[in-house]
Parts: structure tokens; C-alpha cells; sequence
């Protein structure tokens, strides 16, 4: 989120100037990766009220989670890898609380 944020303000992502990996996916499609702060923004509010519902202990916390780690695989390097550390957290505690 404070990526997102960052890059609608200053017209860079945080770090290095050209962005990571990832920006290679939209440039791809001819999309401009320093216009994608509102979808950094949203995808951060939907990590955050994933948290909130996990904590909470709603039920369908678990699919959502499931679902975000997923959509996030995208995000090479960091997205990518806290997507996998975050899927193999939810299906051990899963398979834990079974």
C-alpha cells in the first residue's frame, strides 16, 4: 500500500528506479507500471483486511487468504515470496486446527 501510494505522489516506486521484475508482466501489455498505484492500494487493503479477518476468526478468512496469496504470486520478487511463506502458513494452520 504505502507503494502505491508513494508512486501516485512522487511518480517512482520506492527503491531503485526501475522497478522490480514484476513491472515486466504489465509492460508486456503496454501498461504503465507508474500508473498502477491504485491497484498497489487496493491490494494492500484487501492484505490488511485479510489480517483483520484472520484475527478475527471469521470463516471465510481462510479462502480469502488462500485467494490473496494466489493473486499475489504475480508480485516477483517480494510478492512472490511472502505469498508462498503466507500459503504455507494458512494450509499448516489448517492442517493444525483439523
Amino acid at each position: 500500500m504505502a507503494d502505491g501510494i508513494y508512486v501516485l505522489i512522487n511518480g517512482k516506486y520506492i527503491g531503485p528506479e526501475k522497478p522490480g521484475p514484476w513491472a515486466n508482466i504489465f509492460q508486456y501489455f503496454n501498461i504503465d507500471v507508474f500508473k498502477l498505484g491504485p491497484l498497489f492500494i487496493l491490494f494492500g487493503l484487501a492484505w490488511l483486511g485479510f489480517v483483520i479477518a484472520f484475527v478475527s476468526n471469521f470463516t471465510w478468512a481462510f479462502a480469502f487468504g488462500i485467494i490473496m496469496c494466489v493473486i499475489t504470486l504475480w508480485y516477483l520478487p517480494v510478492g512472490t515470496v511472502f505469498s508462498i511463506i503466507a500459503l504455507v502458513l494458512l494450509i499448516l494452520l489448517r492442517l493444525k486446527s483439523s
